[in-house]
């Protein structure tokens, strides 16, 4: 019975220290196939190259960069790279949370769930962004065990705390030993919103747009909680994101009807 396939990739670039972690937190698992970008593409979300041409090339045996998203990479990679349909797609270290709302900017979570999508089950893993990612070896060896022995796919994000911190001294891959895995939901993300407007030395503007965090939420359950009290993160996502309850919509529609085209006129 062949071993597990499990591809690795990441939004921070092919040479990002969390991938060489988390590439090597796979290789007791299973096959381990590497597809990542070439340069940084955080913020990327579910980004896919369809209007120009992509190229990759293997800078190490079983290591492949694409000038493209973390959904190019996992698709490239899934279809084309590996010798058959992985089994597990794990996206990350992010040095820096993805809570809440940021999983829909997320080219982290986006190659995860390129991953889910293509028929792996899939996990993206973040760590507070003063964190070694080595802290997380642990954690994601745990959960890519936990998923690759589940019949049904999860698609799972994953949020580790500065846990250094608290155990000084300690080797980083020994920290979260022990430690618990709490289950989440997404909670709020709150962004101070802003747009700074700047001008090059040639006189024209430019701008800069976002603001840093506020605090993060205090609601139990919630994933900003449980990183904010210090503790592992798992929350578990779908893709449908289709309103939970439709019985309010259905009511407010059921007399109404697309108006005549003439109205728009008047």
């Amino acid at each position: 019975m062949s071993r597990p396939l499990i591809l690795v990739t990441n939004d921070d670039g092919i040479l990002a220290p969390g991938l060489a972690a988390l590439a090597e937190a796979m290789q007791d698992l299973g096959e381990v196939l590497v597809c990542a970008p070439e340069t940084e593409r955080s913020g990327s979300s579910h980004a896919i190259t369809l209007h120009s041409h992509l190229r990759t090339d293997a800078i190490k045996p079983g290591w492949y960069r694409v000038n493209g998203t973390p959904v190019d990479c996992v698709y490239l990679g899934a279809l084309h790279l590996c010798e058959r349909r992985p089994d597990l797609v794990v996206s990350g270290v992010n040095p820096g949370y993805n809570l809440g709302s940021d999983v829909f900017y997320s080219g982290t979570v986006g190659g995860a769930a390129e991953g889910f999508i293509r028929g792996a089950a899939a996990l993206a893993i973040s760590v507070h962004a003063r964190e070694s990612p080595r802290v997380t070896l642990p954690i994601v060896r745990t959960l890519a065990r936990l998923l690759l022995t589940q019949p049904q796919r999860s698609l799972l994000n994953v949020n580790v705390p500065w846990l250094s911190e608290r155990r000084p001294g300690v080797a980083p891959e020994a920290i979260a030993e022990g430690m618990p895995l709490h289950v989440t939901r997404l909670g709020a993300r709150p962004y101070i919103e802003q747009v700074e407007r700047r001008q090059d030395p040639r006189g024209q503007a430019y701008y800069w747009i976002g603001g840093p965090p506020h605090d993060i939420g205090d609601n139990e359950g919630e994933d900003t909680w449980a990183v904010k009290h210090g503790h592992i993160s798992v929350t578990p996502l779908v893709l449908d994101i289709t309103a939970p309850d439709l019985a309010p919509w259905q009511a407010m529609l059921e007399h109404v009807s697309v108006d005549p085209a003439r109205a728009a006129e008047t």
